[in-house]
């Protein structure tokens, strides 16, 4: 089986964790760590902003600046259904209340114009997501946010690599959230970051992740342990290291396989532009026209054939009961259309190009 998604560890992250291992400092008792304020610095210094602050997961990561924001009990939090559940449940968490507005359907990410609709006085922030790891249009939302002073919280958990105007993704929002899961296009096995130019946004970051606590046993504030270990920086900063290769190679088996499935109209390619440049996390197309159950036909054939094709994602948050009867129903057209249409090939950089010709070659006899 050709997966979906894997891991490049080689050597050089075996003997960073030896090394962190032979040290004896596995953690730190605030979550600063010597590798773990490496490997921050070095994310920082990537994200093109001034501080990034490390936790325990993605989850970790959208929670905290979800609460850094300053969403509390009863505010609104505006976000796209089209998502992993982890953006919606983050808000939750925090005891808002996710407001879901509907997609663009060229993207996939939240559509600017749909947001404005959904505004209200007990909204407090917009968090887009960078679907796939392609960048949301983040210009307008932004603009949108600041008419009605609101936070942008930026999912980035897929967009490692991506860029807005020639810069990283997350760069125009108050924070941006990195997941740092093992299928990433970088991983620490488990783990997350937040990026922010935000000075007090950091700092609240750092007390959440730690108990609240800014000197030991001290807690200013309700806070949590999301603190990152140093294995896991020691593993992210060597990662960080390979990023633009692991990207150029995603890139690579990207354009590849649009060469060959361009030979069919029967499926919508993923694109990038000069404006907004791809991460390649996942390469999505969508089957024009069709049903569900001929969507999930082609994947499950092609899954006979060894190709690990799924697809992202197929019940949007909206409809998945805890929201639907939490949140009440709401109508999303376009994502509830995407979420039956569309699936995603691996094009990761441990696929070949073999594999990727075998890939293009057996959805165009199937099709």
């Amino acid at each position: 089986m050709i997966p979906i998604n894997l891991p490049k560890i080689g050597e050089e992250e075996i003997e960073a964790v030896v090394r962190v291992m032979r040290s004896g400092v596995l953690t730190h008792g605030l979550g600063a760590g010597p590798m773990v304020t490496q490997f921050e610095n070095n994310f920082a210094k990537f994200a093109g902003v001034k501080y990034a602050v490390a936790v325990n997961t993605g989850t970790a990561a959208l929670h905290a600046a979800v609460l850094a924001a300053g969403v509390q009990q009863g505010d609104e939090v505006i976000l796209p259904s089209f998502t992993f559940v982890a953006t919606a449940e983050a808000v939750v968490m925090a005891g808002g209340k996710p407001v879901f507005a509907d997609i663009d359907p060229e993207t996939y990410n939240i559509s600017p114009a749909e947001i404005e609709k959904k505004i209200t006085k007990k909204t407090k922030a917009i968090m887009p997501v960078d679907l796939y790891g392609f960048s949301a249009d983040i210009k307008p939302i932004r603009e949108i946010a600041d008419a009605h002073s609101l936070a942008v919280i930026e999912d980035a958990a897929q967009a490692h690599g991506a860029t807005y105007n020639g810069r990283p993704a997350g760069v125009f929002a108050d924070a941006a959230c990195w997941s740092l899961y093992a299928s990433k296009n970088m991983t620490t096995g488990e783990g997350g970051v937040i990026t922010t130019d935000n000075a007090e946004i950091a700092e609240t970051l750092r007390l959440l992740r730690n108990h609240g606590e800014k000197t030991k046993y001290t807690s200013l504030m309700l806070g949590y342990n999301y603190r990152m270990s140093e294995i896991q920086a020691a593993i992210g900063i060597v990662q960080l290291e390979k990023l633009s290769s692991f990207v150029a190679k995603r890139r690579e088996n990207a354009k590849r396989l649009s060469k060959l499935l361009a030979k069919t109209d029967r499926l919508k390619l993923p694109e990038e532009t000069d404006k907004r440049r791809h991460s390649w996390y996942l390469y999505t197309v969508r089957l024009k026209d069709a049903a569900e159950a001929e969507r999930n036909k082609i994947l499950e054939e092609l899954r006979k054939k060894g190709i690990g094709a799924e697809a992202y994602y197929s019940t949007p948050v909206h409809l998945m009961p805890y929201y639907r009867e939490r949140f009440g129903r709401c109508s999303l057209p376009e994502t509830e259309k995407a979420a039956k249409q569309v699936f995603s090939l691996p094009i990761h950089p441990s696929v070949t190009q073999e594999q990727i010709d075998y890939i293009g070659e057996t959805l165009l006899n199937l099709l």
